[in-house]
Parts: C-alpha cells; sequence; structure tokens
C-alpha cells in the first residue's frame, strides 16, 4: 500500500483543500479522505463515502506528475499517519 497527502491549492469553496488517500499495488484508492476549507471532513472505502467524497475510478499519478501542476503539493505519508487522518474523519461523521 502506498498512502498520499496532497494539498490542493486552490479558491473553490466547495471543493476540499487537503486529500489523503490508501493506494493499492495499482495505484487504485482503496481510502480517502477529503479536508475543507472550513474544517469539514468527508472519508470513503470501497463500501461507500460520507457527504459528497467517493473513491477515484482511475489510478492514482505518481507523486512527479501530481507535482508538476502547482496546484497540488504531494508528499507521501506513513501508514500511521493515514490511520490518524482516518479516524479523525470518522470520528466527525459518528457525532
Amino acid at each position: 500500500m502506498t498512502y498520499l497527502k496532497v494539498q490542493w491549492n486552490h479558491t473553490f469553496s466547495a471543493e476540499p483543500v487537503l486529500l489523503c488517500s490508501e493506494l493499492d499495488d495499482a495505484r487504485l484508492e482503496v481510502r480517502k479522505v477529503e479536508v475543507f476549507r472550513d474544517g469539514q471532513t468527508g472519508h470513503a472505502d470501497r463500501r461507500g463515502g460520507s457527504g459528497q467524497t467517493r473513491l477515484g475510478e482511475e489510478p492514482v499519478p505518481p507523486v512527479a506528475e501530481i507535482a508538476a501542476d502547482p496546484q497540488f503539493e504531494p508528499v507521501e505519508i506513513t501508514k500511521e499517519e493515514f490511520e490518524d487522518v482516518w479516524e479523525q474523519a470518522r470520528r466527525k461523521w459518528r457525532c
């Protein structure tokens, strides 16, 4: 598995500013967390998602390809870092 965090620099109020993804060996999303400017979060896995958050249907490009677009700041993270973000997002939706 690969774990990816992407900061998305934009001014769209309805779009997330941070995306964290767990990717399988084919770089397909297994789980994803989206964080919005106002602090709201959404999360998705293969069973479904919260809010408007859904898994992508295409493989996620390599970090270098994502980074070639100046609006994105991607970085690989550890499984532990992803699990922390995942649990925080899930807790918000249980309340």
